[in-house]
C-alpha cells in the first residue's frame, strides 16, 4: 500500500542516517538501507575528526540515540536493495534482508566470543587484526548485537558459540529474507570505499612491508583500534620515528582514479598531528603535487606546517622500494622545486588513497557520471544522492549535504500527494 509518505535511504553512513533522521524528525517515515552489520559507516573508522581533532563517537552516539527514540525510523543492516520499480511517489522495492544468525536477545556479554575456536581477518580494522567468526563490529558498534560471518563460520558442525549463550540468541538456521516495502522517495547516500593500494604497484603496498593506508592510520591512532592507539610499523611493532606521507596515491592519474578527492590533504595534516602527539621527536614529511585545503581549512593547513617537524614537500613520489635489511621503505621521488630526483628512507610509509565512490546503478535507474559519481542533475523524478555518493566531500559538507537531500525526498512526497 502506497500512503506517499516514505523515504527509502540506501547507506547508513553519516550521510544516509543524517538523511534519516532529518526526514522522520520531520514527520515522515524512513527506511535506512545499510550493506553493513552496523550504522555509522566510514565515520566510525575515524580516529577524530579535522579540523576540530574531535573523536567521532560523540556525535555519532547523539544520532544513534534519536534513532532509537524516533517509531519513524526503520533500519535494515547486513541488507541490500535487489530491485525497485515504479515512479515518484510509488516506488516498490525489494530488499534482501542477509542472516545475521544472532537475533535480539543479544546482550552483547561476549560468551559466544570465548567460546569460537574460529578466527577472521578484522575488516573494521582494516585486517590489522582479528576477531572470531561471531563478533561485534566495533566496540560502539549500533545495534549492538554480536554477528557471524558465515564465510567462515562452519556452522552447525560446531555450534559451540550456541552452547556458550544462555540467552538463545544464536541462531544457526537463518536464512536469507525478502522484504517488500513501498516508498514515495529515494535518497542514496551510498557513500565510498577507499581506492585499492595494491593496483599501484610503484608504490608498494603489499610488497614494501611498512607501507600503509591513510585508512588504516586511522585505525592504528584510534584507541579502539588493533593497537589500541599505538602507531606501529607493520613488520616489527616499532614505533616510527620518520614517517613519509604520499598524496595522490591514485587520485587524480588516469590509470586509476581520474577526480581529485579534495580531502586527502586535509587528512593527512590531520594524520601527523596524530605522530607528533605520539612521539615529540618524530617527523612527517608530506610529498604532494598540490595542496587543497580550501576555504576555512586554511588556517588547519597554518597551525599544522608552522610545527618545524612537519616536512611539506612539493613532490611527486615515482616508486617506493624497501631495504632489505632494515625493512624500511625507500621513496624515489622527483622533487618539483628542486629539479632532481632524490631517495628518502623512513620508517613507514602511508599512502593517501582516494574516495572510490560506491554508488552503483540499480532499478531506480541512478545516473553517474564517469568518475562514478551520482549526478546532479537529470536523475529520475523523486530519486536523489547524498554526501560522497554524489561528489567527494569532507563529514561537514556531508552532513549539510544530507539535510538537503532530506528536504528534497520530503518535496517530492508532497509534490506526488497532490497529484
Amino acid at each position: 500500500m502506497s500512503d506517499g509518505k516514505s523515504i527509502l535511504v540506501i547507506g547508513g553512513g553519516i550521510s544516509g542516517v543524517t538523511t534519516a533522521i532529518e526526514a522522520a524528525e520531520a514527520g515522515y517515515d524512513t527506511y535506512i538501507v545499510e550493506k553493513n552489520p552496523y550504522l555509522g559507516g566510514r565515520v566510525a573508522q575515524l580516529n577524530k575528526y579535522f579540523p576540530k581533532l574531535c573523536p567521532p563517537y560523540c556525535g555519532l552516539e547523539i544520532n544513534f540515540r534519536r534513532i532509537r527514540q524516533n517509531p519513524k525510523i526503520r533500519f535494515y543492516t547486513l541488507a541490500e536493495v535487489e530491485s525497485v520499480s515504479g515512479s515518484e511517489g510509488n516506488f516498490n522495492v525489494s530488499i534482501k534482508q542477509n542472516p545475521r544468525m544472532v537475533n535480539n536477545k543479544c546482550t552483547a556479554c561476549s560468551k559466544c566470543v570465548e567460546a569460537c575456536p574460529v578466527e577472521r581477518p578484522n575488516s573494521f580494522n582494516f585486517g590489522m587484526d582479528k576477531t572470531k567468526a561471531i563478533y561485534l563490529p566495533h566496540d560502539m558498534s549500533f545495534p549492538m548485537k554480536y554477528v557471524i560471518d558465515p564465510s567462515v563460520c562452519p556452522g552447525t558442525s560446531c555450534a559451540k558459540c550456541v552452547g556458550a549463550c544462555t540467552y538463545n540468541a544464536i541462531d544457526l538456521s537463518m536464512k536469507a529474507e525478502s522484504v517488500k516495502i513501498n516508498v514515495g522517495s529515494i535518497v542514496y547516500a551510498t557513500g565510498w570505499n577507499p581506492y585499492d593500494a595494491t593496483k599501484m604497484e610503484n608504490l608498494g603496498f603489499g610488497k614494501v612491508k611498512n607501507v600503509i593506508t591513510n585508512v588504516m592510520m586511522e585505525r592504528l591512532a584510534a584507541i579502539n583500534g588493533p593497537t589500541k592507539g599505538v602507531i606501529q610499523r607493520p613488520s616489527d611493532q616499532k614505533q616510527p620515528k620518520n614517517v613519509a606521507f604520499v598524496q595522490c596515491a591514485g587520485s587524480r592519474d588516469e590509470n586509476h582514479l581520474k577526480h581529485c578527492s579534495g580531502i586527502c590533504c586535509m587528512a593527512t595534516l590531520k594524520q601527523a598531528t596524530y605522530l607528533r602527539e605520539s612521539d615529540s621527536a618524530s617527523t612527517a614529511f608530506m610529498y604532494y603535487i598540490d595542496l587543497r585545503t580550501p576555504g576555512k581549512y586554511e588556517d588547519f593547513l597554518k597551525k599544522v606546517s608552522s610545527d618545524e617537524n612537519v616536512k611539506l614537500i612539493k613532490g611527486k613520489v615515482a616508486k617506493i622500494e624497501e631495504d632489505p635489511e632494515t625493512m624500511d621503505p625507500i621513496l624515489i621521488v622527483e622533487d618539483i622545486l628542486g629539479g632532481k630526483k632524490i631517495r628518502h628512507q623512513v620508517d613507514m610509509v602511508v599512502l593517501a588513497t582516494g574516495m572510490e565512490p560506491s554508488a552503483k546503478a540499480t532499478g531506480a535507474g541512478i545516473k553517474l557520471d564517469s568518475d562514478g559519481f551520482a549526478l546532479t542533475e537529470g536523475q529520475m523524478a523523486g530519486v536523489y544522492s547524498s554526501g560522497v555518493a554524489k561528489s567527494p566531500n569532507d563529514v561537514t559538507t556531508s552532513l549539510q549535504d544530507a539535510t538537503a537531500a532530506a528536504l528534497k525526498g520530503i518535496q517530492s512526497l508532497v509534490s506526488a500527494g497532490r497529484k
